[in-house]
């Protein structure tokens, strides 16, 4: 018998029909208090060598239909390794064909990243040298938000923060961040010790675990985006972002990098804070630095594809990268990966995975290294 079931961290579809020849209709069912959707995860069982044709129903009213245009879903038999399937868009369903090997097997728009992982992982790793695992307060939720610190305090040391899962969907920013981390925790890397002797980081790396869990794409459990709660966040309805804000206050800002994934573009790259009304030679100069050191650096970096650049002045100063951007003089962008594939680099096995998100994300330490001194 063939079943469809979600009922897990971090699943998210609703059940049509199932039928025994392998034809299943589904929805995705929209965040928690919010009317965005387009993250799916759920498991498939008792279908094995049965060819599935999954049509996802309302795929043409998500938040951004035209990320289907060109996207495979990932599927995986033991949620350790996802690889891409056969998966076709026609402007109002979204149909997934695939056979699979096993009886078991999950389907996801990207391979997720649990809450559980996340604890799993700083649990590990606060018992290193120069590292602190902390809480900056609740989420609505009342789950912990969770701060990294990686570095001692050192006189003029540079204050440099990374945030990741404000949109709980973008789970390759996980990924990202443990890339990032367990290279800037590895004694043995010159380029990190030498980093901690002039820095200490600040690190967020699951700031959404409500929503995460939920199965959200973009909100938080108050139905808030937030990447737009960063001018004057409310502690009620975006108290993820209220206590960042308060410890960044407390602790300054020299450089911060917001982690995110962006469903249409096949690229990864950086939207940064030419609009904001601080914007000067200087902010400009780091900016032009940190695009040409990370081309240098990673071959999966590119600067011809993103977003349209703010004119002068005309930045929207609710957006994390925008705000901070502002409220601290400092260097900062979001960072952008695809749901789809890098398409300058593709793989047709196993697209835009986990693996090459955490290269990615350790190939920044270089980028960072080579700033750092001219951050202030």
């Amino acid at each position: 018998m063939i079943s469809v079931t979600s009922n897990f961290d971090a699943g998210n579809i609703e059940i049509i029909s199932v039928a025994e020849t392998g034809n299943i209709r589904l929805n995705i069912r929209k965040d928690t208090n919010a009317e965005f959707f387009q993250w799916f995860y759920f498991r498939v069982s008792g279908a094995k060598n049965i060819d599935h044709c999954l049509k996802i129903t309302n795929a043409g009213e998500a938040s951004y239909p035209e990320g289907w245009e060109g996207y495979q879903a990932r599927a995986s038999y033991d949620k350790q390794t996802w690889f891409l399937v056969s998966t076709k868009f026609d402007g109002k369903v979204l149909t997934i064909e695939h056979q699979p090997a096993h009886n078991s097997v999950f389907y996801a728009f990207f391979a997720p990243y649990s809450y559980e992982r996340h604890l799993g992982f700083i649990s590990k790793i606060q018992n290193l040298p120069d590292c602190e695992v902390s809480s900056l307060g609740k989420t609505v939720e009342n789950r912990e938000i969770d701060l990294v610190k990686i570095g001692n305090d050192i006189p003029g040391g540079k204050k440099i923060w990374f945030l990741g899962r404000q949109h709980p969907g973008e789970s390759m920013a996980s990924y990202f961040m443990e890339g990032l981390i367990n290279r800037l925790i590895d004694g043995n890397d010159p380029v990190s010790r030498v980093l901690l002797q002039k820095a200490v980081f600040y690190i967020v790396p699951f700031i959404n675990p409500d929503g995460a869990i939920a199965g959200n794409l973009r909100a938080n459990a108050a139905g808030v985006n937030l990447n737009r709660e960063w001018a004057n966040p409310d502690p009620a309805k975006a108290p993820e972002v209220f206590q960042i804000l308060r410890k960044m206050i407390e602790t300054g800002v020299d450089l911060n990098l917001d982690i995110h994934g962006d469903e249409c573009l096949p690229y990864n790259f950086i939207s940064s804070i030419e609009g904001i009304p601080a914007f000067d030679h200087r902010l400009k100069y780091l900016l032009e630095t940190f695009k040409t050191e990370w081309l240098a650096v990673s071959p999966d970096f590119q600067t011809k594809e993103g977003y349209p650049i703010n004119e002068p002045g005309t930045a929207n100063l609710n957006i994390c990268s925008k705000a901070i951007g502002e409220s601290f003089g400092c260097l900062s962008m979001t960072i952008e990966m695809p749901f789809k594939d890098n398409a300058n680099l593709p793989d047709p096995v196993y697209g835009w995975s986990p693996d090459r998100c955490e290269k990615f994300g350790a190939s920044l330490l270089d980028v960072i290294l080579r700033i750092v001194d001219d951050l202030r």
